[in-house]
């Protein structure tokens, strides 16, 4: 069975429902954030949104989902990059 480890986690591939990037940015209500597409915040936000962070979210069922959170996007990056090398 082909694993996947992101940071100090391990999945088995099989059972990850989801993975994903985004960018975490304020709500405007108190300290609230939420999750938004990297691709509209390139394209869209222009500024608009106060961003906190960057996450690589793994979503295995309805209650079960794990975040990892940067910084920086380059965090995040490179995160990413050596997850896709895990995958291919």
């Amino acid at each position: 069975m082909k694993k996947l480890t992101i940071e100090d986690k391990t999945f088995n591939l099989q059972d990850i429902k989801q993975l994903y990037p985004a960018v975490i940015v304020k709500t405007g209500y108190g300290d609230e954030t939420t999750e938004m597409s990297l691709d509209w915040v390139d394209r869209e936000s222009k500024g608009r949104v106060d961003i906190v962070g960057y996450g690589l979210f793994v979503i295995i069922s309805d209650t079960e989902k794990h975040s990892f959170i940067y910084k920086k996007r380059e965090e995040m990056d490179e995160s990413i990059a050596l997850v896709a090398r895990q995958i291919n």
